[in-house]
């Protein structure tokens, strides 16, 4: 979480995780209580596996419009996802150095919703008749990291807020926080021995009050067993509506990750072990629970 002032790349992640962190307080509860607990020294010593995005599969916005901004700082296009259930799509992108991390971005098929629903969604987003990425100059690291906190559309009302809670709650959170950094995540397995599981990291969390989703079990694990991934519930926030009215809103969570080392490199010695010798990619079964993080049935844990 180092950033280098010149790097276009950094210039970018930085745009996105400085507001982040100011406004998910469990990052900087996490960070604290590591480095109170001697697990590090400095916050800058804990490797980002992945940041995640969402967006709404409607005309020049969604994945095809997004990604542009990340393949063009050399990233690298990889699996698909698909969540029956959810009515998402999603895919992930490997980083052009292992350093930095990857990106997870997934995008709400706004045509399997129903009509009601569709409407509320075309109401705040017909205005936009062209790809907003494609109006950037994606060489210019500080106009785009600008862009992630650029109101594409207008704040709902409230009603309508509420009218998309009632089928899809990614639904809801898009339209209100556009494409605000969804969540982060902690590398459990490049902490140092004694906390570098997620048994024992989980415990440690919440030791310190973190609230886990429980959703799927407070672990995900990947059927190899090799991924295993937690996260903490989305804090609620105080949110202002286009009518005037407020009320408190799911926002942005943490996410905690364990990739196991490949068994083809079982033999290698702790210091031998490289990002490429662990578990990549990720899994949908995990994922789809972890999207829960931002939902009633969580948060209201957090109320």
């Amino acid at each position: 979480m180092k950033f280098d002032s010149k790097n276009p790349l950094d210039i970018v992640l930085n745009a996105l995780f400085t507001p982040y962190k100011e406004r998910v307080p469990d990052v900087e509860k996490v960070s604290k209580a590591m480095i109170e607990k001697g697990i590090i020294n400095h916050e800058n010593e804990i490797i980002n596996d992945h940041v995640a995005f969402r967006t709404l599969g409607v005309p020049h916005l969604g994945i095809a419009s997004f990604e542009k901004i990340f393949l063009h700082l050399g990233y690298t296009k990889m699996n698909a996802y698909f969540f029956e259930k959810k009515r998402l799509d999603a895919f992930w992108y490997a980083p052009p150095s292992p350093h930095y991390p990857r990106i997870f971005v997934s995008e709400l098929r706004v045509q399997d919703l129903s009509e009601r629903t569709q409407n509320i969604i075309q109401k705040y987003t017909k205005d936009i008749t062209a790809d907003p990425v494609d109006s950037l100059d994606l060489d210019n690291s500080q106009e785009v990291g600008a862009f992630f906190h650029r109101p594409l559309w207008n704040l709902p009302t409230l009603e309508d807020y509420q009218n998309l809670s009632t089928e899809s709650e990614y639904a809801a959170w898009v339209i209100y926080n556009r494409y605000y950094l969804n969540h982060y995540t902690i590398s459990v397995h490049e902490l140092k021995n004694g906390y570098n599981n997620l048994e024992v990291f989980n415990e440690f969390l919440e030791s310190i009050g973190i609230i886990l989703n429980s959703s799927g079990g407070k672990i995900k694990t990947s059927k190899d067993g090799l991924l295993k991934q937690s996260s903490s519930v989305a804090k609620m926030i105080e949110a202002t509506f286009a009518d005037g009215k407020t009320t408190t809103i799911a926002g942005s969570y943490v996410e905690f990750a364990e990739r196991l080392v490949l068994p083809e490199y079982k033999h290698l010695l702790t210091n031998e072990i490289k990002t490429s010798h662990r578990r990549d990619g990720f899994e949908s079964a995990n994922a789809d629970k972890i999207f829960e993080s931002t939902y009633s049935t969580q948060t209201k844990k957090n109320n």
